[in-house]
């Protein structure tokens, strides 16, 4: 038995054997000695270090056991995995707090790694753009989804066709789990609608949701110094709201021709907004428009059931049975009346109004009727001739093409389009030759009294004048403002 005092006996004594065990001890006692000499830390005699490190190691299991005694509680209970302070490797003087970890097989069969909710489950989300040309197949495609899948989805006894009518720039969302299948799709066709595509039970549905807009009234006022257009874009009027107004007032104002420096409008319309952002223009409420020192006044009013159109504060009709001119034109090139024709050299009565526009131009059924003339004729070249009832007709001449959908014997409503312009037939230039007939006998289309379309009907009225009154007064009240404005400056 090895002594643990550092006395060393006396070497006569010693066997070869007894040397050579006392030298192995002084190496093993100089090679790992606890802390240097310098420190003057007394050194543990070799026995007591095994002793020492038998405890630790115990301590340390013990220590293990206990910590996966308090995880397995913690689990049954549904709570947190407590955390367990550890000594540190390096230090005595210092401890660091630790997470526990449990080994691989305690987390295998925990009750809570179990659970497996669709909230757990990573999905690949994509967003498609719809580009030109696109179906919901090709969308689909690009999101990744099997071809199978998307038979399936193509296929699906749903209303599939509220997803299939495709514009470019929409958008679609779409979800799918780690294995590639589609978990939901979310198809925005506009900035209001939203359509959610998703399976439950091995089945597709197909669910709808409709945002709406937040509608607040505002209002604008200028006068006219060189054109309506530049005067509402120094109201701040979109291009919308400026293409309503003229169009509420088509019918009795001709903005090519009766337009004078000083006239004037007020327009009361709706700014659109979706979630406190602006979202764009709503509809005109009320405007009225002074041209020539005589005033039209226009108001929105929306029947019981549903419907909307304008009417005059008396409750007539803004709406006349035709356009005063069936095309956007950049200037009259010959009116209704004796002429210089250009192409026969002579003095010939010109019984329409012709309209300078580039080749191309839309041209617009002037009212309801239905198409007794597709074809060409003459030096018309390409015409078409609309009846409207018994009384009315009028003829459109110089087409370079007709609509497709304009064909003879076909009805067709005011404002659809039935052609082009061009320059078929006698014609020195692109235009459109048009003529009003009453009764068979032409009437000059500037000048003719158009017949009104129907008036608020009596059951209606008191309600109109009623939504009317408070829509009058806010247009007086904008008209103050803009006085009182303009004397100022």
């Amino acid at each position: 038995m090895l002594h643990a005092e550092n006395k060393e006996p006396s070497t006569s004594k010693l066997t070869t054997h007894s040397r050579r065990l006392m030298n192995q001890q002084n190496i093993f006692e100089r090679d790992y000695k606890p802390f240097p000499e310098e420190v003057g830390v007394k050194r543990m005699p070799f026995k007591h270090i095994h002793i020492a490190a038998i405890i630790l190691t115990a301590g340390a299991a013990l220590a293990m056991l206990v910590a996966m005694s308090t995880d397995a509680e913690a689990n049954k209970q549904n709570q947190p995995i407590s955390k367990v302070s550890l000594p540190n490797a390096h230090s005595t003087a210092t401890r660091t707090t630790l997470p526990l970890s449990v080994p691989a097989s305690i987390t295998a069969t925990s009750p809570a790694d179990k659970i497996l909710t669709e909230e757990n489950i990573d999905y690949d989300y994509k967003t498609i753009k719809v580009k030109k040309g696109d179906t919901l197949t090709h969308v689909l495609q690009r999101a990744g989804l099997k071809n199978a899948q998307i038979n399936e989805i193509v296929n699906a006894d749903i209303e599939i066709k509220k997803i299939t009518r495709l514009t470019p720039g929409q958008k679609f969302e779409v979800a799918a789990n780690q294995t590639g299948e589609l978990q939901h799709l979310i198809y925005h066709p506009d900035k209001t609608n939203k359509y959610m595509l998703s399976k439950t039970n091995n089945a597709f549905a197909l669910n709808h949701e409709k945002r709406k807009y937040e509608r607040r009234i505002t209002h604008a006022s200028a006068t006219i110094e060189t054109s309506l257009f530049e005067a509402a874009v120094e109201a701040g009027l979109s291009d919308n709201i400026t293409m309503d107004l003229a169009h509420i007032f088509g019918w009795d104002i001709d903005f090519a021709l009766d337009i004078r420096e000083n006239d004037h409008f007020t327009v009361l319309y709706e700014q659109l907004y979706l979630d406190g952002e602006h979202a764009g223009s709503g509809n005109i409420i009320a405007a009225e428009f002074n041209t020539q020192g005589k005033n039209h006044t226009a108001l929105r009013y929306t029947d019981k059931q549903g419907n909307s159109s304008y009417y005059s504060a008396d409750g007539k009709s803004m709406r006349k049975a035709f356009l005063r001119t069936p095309v956007d034109f950049t200037r009259i090139s010959s009116r209704f009346g004796n002429r210089y024709h250009p192409t026969l050299k002579r003095k010939k009565a010109h019984k329409g109004v012709d309209y300078a526009a580039p080749r191309g131009t839309p041209i617009k059924a002037a009212g309801d009727g239905k198409i007794i003339w597709r074809a060409t004729k003459g030096g018309y070249g390409k015409t078409i001739i609309i009846k409207h009832g018994s009384k009315y007709s009028t003829l459109y001449a110089h087409m370079k093409s007709y609509n497709r959908k304009a064909r003879n014997g076909s009805q067709v409503k005011q404002g659809q389009v039935i052609g082009y312009v061009g320059t078929t037939g006698r014609s020195t230039g692109p235009h459109l030759h048009y003529e009003f007939r009453v009764n068979g006998a032409h009437r000059n289309p500037l000048t003719v009294k158009l017949p009104d379309a129907k008036s608020i009907p009596k059951k209606d009225r008191n309600d109109f004048l009623n939504q009317s009154r408070p829509l009058l007064a806010q247009l007086d009240l904008v008209k103050t403002m803009r006085l009182a404005d303009s004397n100022v400056q």
